[in-house]
């Protein structure tokens, strides 16, 4: 094995000044080596895949596992222990037969209706936010007033949970996410999130309503277990990635003016300029699989047993599937690409975080027009210590009328 090619851990270091973009040692193993070995921080030897064709045939690709049984963590902190088998609910860490039975299940709790009945919801939440950003007046932490709640406002409405309970959970989830938190805080912190959502599932059966969590409880034969890992999948899920790809999807519109002013033209544009901010942000670092037998992939026998971690931003910026990668175009066809994953894990509130996005990002540049960083770009804090990436803080000011 060449150097070029000896096993590496999964780069993270980003490019100082371009906190839009993914780090740069991802480009060069992209055209250099599409699969490349990798060194997992447990000591595993597996594989990296970063070109958007190999991305996709992996995760469309029944021969590789997305059990946490055979999978290997690529990111340190991530995960405790060793790899050991999902428990009842945590359906995106199961393959089929497993795995097709909980989506199903959840595939017919997001009727029409709910999200027809949870986008007015979206709209309503929205301007109440806007209205009392507006009410305290320049400046804010767009964060912590703007994009953080409204997801997890939105998911509490989706589950039915009591909306008093939301910042406990976010502090929990926060430090789940985290790639610096000691492994007895995590514990703690999942031992919270458990038993809340616990508490949650027995209201529900004591006291349907009409959301989501209710539907599993009343509609299928799920047991408590089960429905408190799923109810903890999907708060994660829920809240986590939108709102940072709200914060930092405005922090990249700030950064881009000339596309921010074609978003204020033409309000047509906006489902294009989520799917761009979506494809040029790619905050997930990617997901990993295992392969079930030897497979060859890109030209190299991935032996059975080895973890394969495939690259979202990497593939997201592949210049042989889009052209000019690396700039943000509002305009530019995007479809294909894998913000949402591909294959039978494509996440399955792809669409709410959709909305949330397309009401969202227009609305808050509609009523802040001069809206503009409070503090110099490299003041900004990045999550650079989380497994899911964006801003800590993005501190916002605007011309008060």
């Amino acid at each position: 094995m060449s150097e070029s090619t000896a096993p590496a851990p999964l780069p993270a270091a980003r490019k100082a000044g371009c906190p839009f973009d993914p780090p740069e040692d991802l480009a060069r193993l992209r055209r250099d080596h599409p699969i490349s070995p990798m060194a997992y921080p447990d000591g595993h030897i597996g594989w990296l895949v970063t070109s958007h064709a190999l991305v996709r045939a992996v995760l469309a690709d029944p021969r590789f596992s997305h059990r946490a049984d055979l999978t290997h963590s690529p990111l340190s902190g991530a995960r405790t222990g060793a790899p050991r088998p999902a428990p009842p609910g945590i359906f995106t860490s199961m393959d089929p037969p497993e795995h097709t039975r909980y989506r199903r299940l959840l595939t017919g709790q997001f009727t029409v209706r709910r999200m027809r009945r949870l986008t007015g919801r979206i709209h309503e939440i929205t301007a109440e936010h806007l209205d009392a950003m507006e009410r305290q007046g320049p400046p804010v932490d767009l964060m912590e007033a703007f994009a953080l709640p409204i997801p997890s406002l939105v998911i509490c409405e989706l589950l039915g949970v009591p909306t008093t309970e939301r910042a406990g959970f976010q502090s929990d989830m926060s430090k789940l996410m985290s790639l610096e938190v000691s492994t007895d805080e995590k514990i703690a912190a999942f031992g919270t999130l458990q038993a809340f959502m616990l508490d949650l599932v027995l209201a529900k059966r004591a006291e349907p309503a009409d959301d989501l969590l209710s539907g599993l409880v009343t509609g299928t034969d799920l047991t408590d277990e089960e429905l408190t890992n799923i109810g903890g999948v999907l708060m994660g899920a829920g809240f986590e990635t939108t709102a940072n790809m709200l914060s930092l999807g405005a922090y990249a519109l700030l950064g881009h003016p000339e596309q921010l002013a074609a978003l204020r033209a033409d309000t047509g544009l906006t489902d294009k300029a989520v799917e761009e901010l979506l494809r040029y942000l790619s905050i997930i670092p990617g997901t990993v699989r295992a392969a079930l037998e030897d497979v060859e992939l890109g030209g190299q026998l991935v032996r059975a047993g080895q973890s394969v971690m495939v690259s979202i931003p990497a593939a997201n910026r592949d210049p042989e599937h889009f052209a000019d990668p690396d700039t943000l175009d509002l305009h530019r066809p995007t479809a294909g690409h894998v913000a949402f994953g591909h294959g039978i894990h494509q996440c399955l509130g792809q669409q709410l975080a959709r909305v949330e996005m397309q009401v969202g990002i227009p609305a808050l540049f509609a009523r802040f027009p001069t809206l503009r960083l409070a503090v110099p770009p490299d003041e900004v804090p990045l999550r650079t210590d989380m497994m899911i990436y964006g801003v800590h803080r993005l501190p916002v000011t605007w011309d008060k009328g």
